[in-house]
């Protein structure tokens, strides 16, 4: 019986091509194996079917980012443990970005913009470095959009305040532009959040946060991905 071989060595054989551009091809997720798309060079093969795309081509992998609409309820004290729910089954059927799924865009998967404890809604993780910086460099101008259900009697003046600046422990917390969605929703704007800013700012008007939801960071929106579901970030768009 012949021995199981790298599928790397398996396609250079297969279509004559170098080692190197085997590993490109199949790191680009253009080589199936039995119908499935492999993505690892080093991944075995002995009788199975090998396959290469007929619209296979040698373009370098690209670093991902990935949108998650966080579920109501899931505590996100540790940063990394929403990665749990970015897997291949949750992927949206309605991502437009034209992107194919591949394995590796699951690993180095940093969480970046942190969201609001309590919150749902919109996070972030990329492997792109650039992504990542510009996020946390660009944190006091990149405007962050938050739908807030709140429960109690709002101040007379309680609007107005939430639209002014606000004072934390001696310091002013950076401003907001808020508005009634409804009779008991609010719609926060905002830039360089801190921790926790919604809910102070909230009851420091005699208001009771119920649940708060992130629907935007900077251009980007959560759209309409539902609860526990992810997309893409297309490459033509940019926060």
């Amino acid at each position: 019986m012949s021995e199981a071989i790298r599928l790397d060595k398996h396609l250079v054989a297969l279509i004559q091509c170098s080692r190197g551009e085997a590993q490109k091809y199949i790191e680009g997720g253009w080589v199936l194996v039995d119908g499935e798309v492999i993505d690892q060079p080093q991944f075995k093969v002995l009788e199975q079917k090998v396959e290469l795309h007929t619209d296979a081509n040698l373009t370098a992998t690209l670093p991902r980012t990935m949108l998650l609409n966080l579920p109501e309820g899931f505590d996100v004290s540790t940063p990394t443990a929403p990665l749990q729910l970015i897997t291949p089954e949750t992927h949206t059927g309605d991502d437009r970005s034209g992107i194919r799924v591949l394995k590796r865009h699951f690993a180095r998967l940093v969480p970046t913009a942190p969201i609001e404890l309590g919150a749902s809604g919109l996070m972030v993780f990329s492997q792109d470095g650039k992504i990542v910086r510009k996020l946390v460099e660009e944190a006091k101008t990149n405007e962050q959009e938050y739908t807030v259900d709140v429960s109690g009697e709002i101040e007379p003046d309680g609007l107005q305040q939430l639209n002014s600046k606000i004072i934390k422990n001696g310091w002013p917390l950076p401003s907001a532009k808020v508005s009634w969605q409804s009779e008991t929703r609010l719609r926060f704007a905002l830039k360089n959040v801190h921790s926790g800013q919604i809910k102070f700012m909230c009851e420091n008007v005699g208001l009771t946060v119920v649940a708060m939801t992130r629907l935007r960071i900077g251009r980007v929106s959560m759209g309409k991905l539902l609860p526990g579901e992810w997309r893409y970030l297309p490459e033509d768009l940019w926060f």
